[in-house]
């Protein structure tokens, strides 16, 4: 149960008041009474309320008026009926109307807890999902669509930011699928050049002989046979041409000059995707960009003036491939000015569910299926999983399941079968970045990570999972108390699900709540 939920309770009879004030208030609830549907209403425009409770029969306004006034001016409130008539036409009536759910008078403790509880958790589930929203589009529109409010994404927007406005060439660092393309677009869309060129360079997939050709232009008779880029093969001259550029005549068969990329790049950016994929000898003709600004076409001999900004992303180890030779030192020197690490998302949980909400949000848009929601055992199998893919792998996995759904809600059966039986306890992997990192709070992260999973899989008892972990109960209080871990929200299916007795229906429902023990 969410703790501190406001709670209106509208009904005429002053005893039925003073039970469901006291019984919700024991539950840790703030309560406001109301006599009558006129004083709940005037409340409720007042003070802003997680549920309400409203009796339908009522002198004056009935409770099925006061349904229709409270949805007018709070369509999302929850509202809960309850009534002494155990009648079905008339609960029907309320949930056809947006009636969250209904209890009949005599009513069990358990019941009315449960059901307020479920309506809590709904509301603020929606509540949370706005501000996703809110949070998503703010970020859309400064950051080129990198979604993440942990904190190390909030180093990396801050070094956006920073490092926008200048020249200086910018190698971004992290593993395949994190996004480090958007993080190039970002520094672009953010500097004095974002109304020009943004190039990109897919280093890793051209083939060698292409590239420089690409990047570069050509001459005519540079090579034998580059009339285009697309038909052309090379003796080992083609890389320049992919690169720089060709003039006609620079070789057998240009028929025609050919413009590289850097020449479209020129007063704008360009990105170099996995740099380190890039052939020795072209690297010496890219850092003579970098630090001359000038280049000349493969089978020219005019140097051509260009002032690009270069921003280069690789998932390899630069210093590695320095040592061994297969990666110009100067150039890595002449990259590594500004270095921005993307963490992988094992690296940044915290950002799972914005990250899943965000996806939600698009590919129900694209599949015509709104209103779609993320259950809390799906988000939290989403939460458990490592994501060896990173974001690239999420994103495939909400598509999937938002193809998949055939209702309103993506729960587990949705999920992948590698997501949902992934290890509950594992030894986290690490990469260092390449600006080192702190071995305090890799082991600060580590601890507080391993107690609240162990908590998760002792039911929030304390004492089991002290004896899980192997160390005194006082020992595992403190520690909890220490890192600020707050109570365990159960898994949807924890709580069971209740019977409807009066139409003979089952509701099926789960109800999170935040139980944390000692004992």
């Amino acid at each position: 149960m969410r703790r501190n939920a406001s709670i209106l309770v509208i009904d005429d009879e002053e005893i039925m008041r003073e039970i469901l004030d006291a019984l919700l208030s024991r539950e840790g609830y703030h309560v406001r009474l109301a006599a009558s549907a006129a004083e709940g209403i005037d409340l409720a425009k007042s003070v802003p309320f997680d549920a309400a409770i409203v009796d339908v029969m009522m002198p004056g306004m009935d409770g099925i008026a006061a349904l229709d006034e409270l949805k007018k001016f709070d369509e999302e409130l929850p509202v809960l009926m309850i009534t002494a008539f155990a009648s079905v036409e008339t609960a029907i009536s309320a949930m056809k109307r947006g009636a969250f759910d209904y209890i009949t008078k005599p009513f069990k403790n358990d019941e009315v807890l449960v059901v307020v509880r479920n309506a809590v958790e709904r509301r603020q589930l929606k509540a949370e999902n706005t501000a996703l929203r809110q949070t998503l589009q703010a970020q859309q529109q400064n950051f080129a669509g990198i979604i993440g409010r942990s904190p190390r994404m909030k180093q990396v927007f801050d070094l956006i930011i920073q490092a926008a406005p200048s020249r200086s060439t910018i190698l971004i660092t992290g593993e395949s699928g994190t996004g480090k393309e958007l993080v190039a677009r970002a520094i672009h869309s953010n500097s004095s050049r974002s109304d020009r060129a943004f190039v990109t360079v897919n280093s890793g997939n051209l083939p060698s002989d292409l590239l420089e050709s690409t990047l570069f232009g050509h001459v005519k008779g540079a090579f034998t046979g580059a009339k285009s880029v697309d038909s052309s093969r090379s003796e080992g001259r083609l890389p320049e041409s992919t690169l720089f550029g060709h003039v006609k005549g620079a070789f057998t068969g240009a028929v025609y000059p050919k413009k590289g990329l850097c020449d479209l790049a020129d007063k704008g950016s360009i990105f170099f995707d996995e740099i380190g994929n890039i052939p020795l000898d072209t690297q010496a003709k890219l850092l003579r960009v970098m630090q001359e600004r000038e280049f000349m076409r493969l089978g020219g001999m005019e140097t051509i003036k260009v002032d690009v900004r270069i921003i280069a992303a690789t998932n390899c180890d630069l210093k590695e491939m320095v040592e061994d030779g297969r990666f110009r030192e100067d150039l890595f020197y002449r990259l590594h000015v500004i270095s921005i690490y993307l963490p992988p998302l094992r690296e940044r949980k915290e950002d799972i569910p914005v990250i899943a909400h965000h996806f939600l949000a698009q590919y129900s848009e694209e599949n015509r299926k709104p209103g779609l929601e993320l259950t809390a055992a799906a988000l939290d199998l989403m939460m458990e999983y490592d994501w060896p893919g990173n974001v690239r792998e999420l994103e495939n996995v909400v598509e999937r399941a938002v193809v998949l759904a055939t209702g309103p809600r993506i729960d587990t059966d949705l999920i992948p079968e590698n997501v949902r039986s992934s290890p509950r306890f594992h030894i986290p992997r690490f990469v260092v970045p390449p600006e080192g990192i702190s071995f305090k709070d890799v082991i600060t992260n580590v601890e507080k990570r391993l107690i609240e999973e162990t908590l998760e899989a002792a039911g929030g008892v304390q004492k089991k999972a002290a004896e899980l972990l192997k160390i005194k109960p006082t020992t595992l209080n403190e520690m909890i108390k220490r890192y600020e871990i707050g109570p365990r929200r159960k898994k949807e299916g924890e709580v069971e699900d209740r019977e409807d007795r009066r139409s003979g229906t089952q509701r099926r429902q789960s109800f999170p709540a935040t139980e944390l023990t000692r004992e």
